[in-house]
């Protein structure tokens, strides 16, 4: 009981994964480990949680037949028989190259049955008696224990069940009624099968529940759809790794199109050492290869999505001719006090770069300054802007979001309908754009994030996040809030 559903939700810890030692050629740009920590945690939830899905469990009826002394040949039956309470004491789960081995031990558990007999009596006629009652039984010393093996076909997860079972070694009947007689007879006649009855029942149960996994974990996605235009590819692309006291998983984690299928990769992944968080340990550990962001920006800039007309501002002067008469004078004489807008557009992708201390971003955009004149939309230059900004990431329940604050830019002028005119004449101007309308709207989409893969029903708490070259660290604990999907 308690070793399948914990099993279970070491599966459903992450998105589905594999465990094996052998280790694929192929790049993943997510890494996943869950620590000693993480793994006790699961125990001591699904421990919890298994008692309640395998309590009340049923077990079959037991009839035999058997001779007392002074009584004869007696029919007895044991019906209703079930298993109302579990306990365990002590667990515990291994981690080798055979697999994964768990065993549950020190467990009790409660039965609780229905009794019936009937015999023939020969006095001078013969006269069937019988009687019945309910007994109670006590289980103790219960060990539980199983070993799975798992294997990645197609990035997801193909579980096997090595070995499995469960041992009784201690019970006590109690019964409600009876004559003393049938007490012993009852002990004598089914002790053995009620312990058989138990261990099969659970083992029983057990597998049950393997099979149940195995065909939940191949209907998970092999994708998060993070919008209309995204989707991240979380199909894992080699055998976990496991040593004595963890599991570490690779996921492709790179965007993809949402109407394209997933195709491979091109990306070369920056391979570091893991960095562990400073302070107690966390449960997971997500590293985030700069890839994972840069593939965002090609689906995103692939998708033309990295546009936007502004025809708002806090200084709504900036959009009318009037205020660049002292800036660009040819461009308020040729069109005087005309509203204006301005038609941004990314011209590459932009670039993300990941060091020990902050993200950077290099962004190129253009910019048409448009006069709106006699309801003529009329583009009348082009200004190629270049802006270097830094960034933070920061952690909102599931989902990886950020900010972005400018550190630079440059201007140049690409082409003009209205003559040549300096760029540092605009300077200021610029700079206030990129300030106050520019950086507020980017970061009022980059702080929604993208949903990390953690599975429905568990929320990162307590997370520290960590800047390595090239990757961001996500070292958290993990709060169960909800109901597990099984």
């Amino acid at each position: 009981m308690a070793p399948t559903i914990f099993f279970i939700l070491i599966a459903l810890f992450i998105i589905p994964a594999n465990a094996h030692l052998q280790q694929s050629n192929e790049d993943g740009f997510i890494s996943m480990v869950i620590s000693e920590k993480g793994l006790n945690f699961a125990k001591d939830l699904l421990i919890k949680q298994a008692i309640s899905s395998l309590t009340p469990l049923q077990l079959p009826i037991i009839e035999k037949s058997v001779k007392i002394p002074f009584i004869g040949s007696v029919h007895m039956a044991l019906s209703n028989i079930t298993i109302y309470q579990v306990n365990v004491s002590s667990s515990s789960v291994n981690l080798n190259d055979t697999g994964i081995s768990i065993v549950a031990s020190g467990a009790t558990a409660n039965l609780s049955m229905n009794w019936y007999y009937s015999y023939t009596s020969w006095v001078f006629v013969p006269i069937e008696i019988s009687d019945k009652g309910k007994a109670s039984i006590q289980v103790e010393g219960m060990e539980m224990g199983l070993t799975l093996g798992l294997e990645n076909q197609g990035g997801t997860l193909k579980l096997a069940l090595m070995e499995c079972g469960c041992i009784v070694k201690d019970l006590s009947i109690i019964l409600d009624g009876g004559a003393s007689w049938f007490y012993q007879g009852l002990v004598n006649a089914f002790e053995g099968q009620i312990r058989a009855a138990v261990e099969s029942s659970i083992g029983k149960k057990i597998q049950e529940g393997i099979l149940k996994l195995d065909s939940l974990l191949q209907t998970f996605p092999k994708e998060i759809p993070v919008d209309d235009i995204a989707s991240l590819n979380v199909s894992f692309v080699s055998q976990p790794l496991l040593d004595d006291s963890s599991i570490g998983f690779e996921i492709d984690g790179l965007f993809t199109a949402t109407d394209k299928e997933i195709v491979p990769n091109y990306y070369h992944k920056n391979s570091q050492p893991s960095v562990a968080s400073d302070g107690p340990s966390k449960m997971l550990e997500i590293s985030l290869d700069e890839a994972v962001f840069n593939s965002a920006s090609i689906v995103y800039f692939n998708a033309e999505s990295l546009r936007w007309i502004v025809k708002k501002v806090p200084d709504q002067s900036l959009l009318n001719t009037a205020g660049w008469r002292f800036i660009v004078p040819q461009l308020y004489r040729k069109y005087p006090n005309d509203d204006m807008q301005l038609n941004v557009s990314l011209s590459t992708p932009p670039v993300i770069r990941i060091s020990s201390h902050k993200i950077d971003a290099t962004i190129y955009s253009d910019m048409i300054i448009e006069v709106l004149d006699a309801n003529e939309i009329i583009p009348v230059a082009c200004i190629s802007v270049m802006v270097s900004a830094s960034g933070s990431a920061e952690i909102s329940r599931n989902n990886l979001g950020g900010s972005v604050d400018l550190d630079d830019f440059t201007l140049a002028l690409k082409w003009s309908k209205i003559g040549n005119f300096h760029m540092y004449l605009i300077q200021s101007v610029m700079w206030t754009f990129i300030k106050t309308v520019a950086l507020p709207y980017a970061n009022s989409h980059l702080r929604k994030g993208f949903p990390l893969p953690i599975v429905r029903g568990f929320t990162l708490q307590n997370a520290d996040l960590l800047y390595t070259d090239s990757r961001i660290m996500i070292c958290s604990d993990v709060a169960f809030t909800g109901s597990l999907p099984f």
